[in-house]
């Protein structure tokens, strides 16, 4: 992206530390997120990467450092403030986390449920974001019924039902053959081009980063080790970064 830097990010993390005990999982993470980006961050299992997204959505406390959404410091925020800001991030769960007693519709309504969208709009939304995924025919559907694709393709539509400026994707190709799996990348690529969202992929799959990264973070040993392209990256004379290309 163009002069990148010479914007300001939509969402910031700077000097992140959280310990459990004696085991410090983030030892100053720092990273920027640009407005429609696709910024990917990659680590090993273990790396600190689940802790960072759950510090980032207010789910657990940090033990020091700054998170910034939008301008707001998370940390300052009543609980109301931290919801209405939740609203404004979409979330696609490893395993896409639909649930299994709900249908396709049911498992779309069910984050409108605040917002006391009338019975008219809540329509409108569902049948708009199954439209944005391709699976307007799935929508009475229950999850058994559906492929892991097609999973994954409703749980991105359920993060997008209620328009947000950034999209956090915890290992959106994880369990998936390769072709579904490219499918998924182009369908990310194609809802970041639509919607203009900002996306945060996290991610061990060498061949997602490849495709999707504008820009590509390592977490290494609880920081942020190396930044940059996918190619500058994966060119750099590094043990440490290397092992994740082998």
């Amino acid at each position: 992206m163009e002069n990148i830097k010479n914007i300001e990010p939509i969402l910031k993390i700077k000097d992140l530390r959280k310990s459990f005990g004696e085991n410090h999982v983030l030892n100053g993470f720092t990273m920027e997120l640009f407005e429609g980006e696709n910024l990917v961050i990659m680590g090993k299992s273990g790396s600190g990467k689940s802790v960072m997204i759950k510090c980032l959505v207010g789910l657990m406390q940090h033990d020091s450092g700054i998170i910034e959404i939008m301008g707001n410091d998370i940390t300052k925020l009543k609980q109301k403030e931290l919801n209405s800001l939740r609203t404004k991030i979409g979330f696609l769960f490893q395993g896409s986390a639909l649930y299994d007693s709900m249908t396709v519709r049911e498992n779309l309504e069910f984050p409108l449920r605040k917002h006391k969208k009338t019975i008219e709009e809540t329509k409108v939304l569902v049948v708009e974001a199954l439209e944005s995924v391709g699976l307007s025919d799935a929508i009475n559907l229950m999850p058994a019924e559906l492929s892991g694709g097609m999973k994954r393709r409703v749980a991105l539509a359920r993060a997008l039902i209620l328009q947000p400026k950034i999209i956090i994707y915890d290992e959106p190709t994880t369990g998936l053959d390769p072709i579904t799996a490219k499918e998924i990348l182009h369908l990310m690529e194609n809802v970041q081009q639509k919607y203009g969202t900002s996306s945060l992929i996290i991610t061990h799959d060498v061949d997602c980063a490849r495709v999707i990264a504008d820009r590509m973070i390592l977490l290494i040993d609880g920081v942020n080790y190396a930044e940059g392209t996918f190619k500058e990256i994966s060119s750099a004379d590094d043990i440490k970064i290397q092992e994740f290309f082998k």
